[in-house]
């Protein structure tokens, strides 16, 4: 897992998002389980290419997976969420962080 989050935050460090979210698409078809650091970086892929409906739908994966409770997940999502114009969603997401 560590290899596969260095790749993803890599590509999504570089600006190269689409190459994170196909990266990540891998990961689920090959049964890898994503952890806070995968989905953190993933978020912020998505944020850089402003995809809401990718990332509506990693946050339902968060949600399903457990992390939604996790701090940093949760300021990512907000980040996300806000990149992608979405500031209802962002709002909704500050509004349950622990």
């Amino acid at each position: 897992l560590v290899s596969w989050n260095a790749m993803v935050t890599g590509y999504a460090n570089c600006g190269r998002g689409d190459e994170a979210l196909n990266l990540f698409q891998q990961m689920q078809r090959i049964g890898i389980q994503p952890d806070h650091v995968t989905f953190i970086s993933i978020l912020k892929a998505c944020a850089g290419l402003a995809a809401l409906q990718q990332g509506k739908q990693i946050h339902a994966h968060i949600v399903r997976s457990g992390f939604e409770a996790e701090v940093l997940v949760g300021n990512t999502l907000i980040d996300m969420y806000g990149k992608c114009g979405n500031i209802k969603d962002a709002h909704q997401v500050f509004c349950n962080m622990p």
